[in-house]
């Protein structure tokens, strides 16, 4: 089942509202969304278990001492000479 864009495994019949409770009181305690969330039974209570989304990130590449992102606003003899560079590692 997705609940306002979270994948949710309940084992406990919970109710809609009750998932929407659970993902907020989750994404306030973490300060981030997550995306799949696993509802389960532990006697009188219920157990919480989250995935965060995965960290975005950005290559960056030092070159000729300045620090680039990406490569695709280069003229053409600049992305020929990345592309014939040696690759180490």
């Amino acid at each position: 089942m997705t609940v306002d864009g979270v994948e949710v495994i309940d084992e406990t019949g919970a109710s809609e509202a009750a998932i929407r409770h659970y993902i907020s009181e989750v994404e306030s305690e973490i300060h981030e969304p997550i995306h799949k969330l696993t509802i389960k039974p532990e006697g009188e209570h219920v157990s919480l278990n989250w995935e965060r989304y995965p960290p975005r990130f950005e290559r960056i590449r030092r070159i000729t001492g300045y620090l680039v992102g990406t490569i695709d606003r280069w003229n053409n003899a600049k992305k020929a000479e990345e592309s014939e560079r040696v690759k180490h590692g």
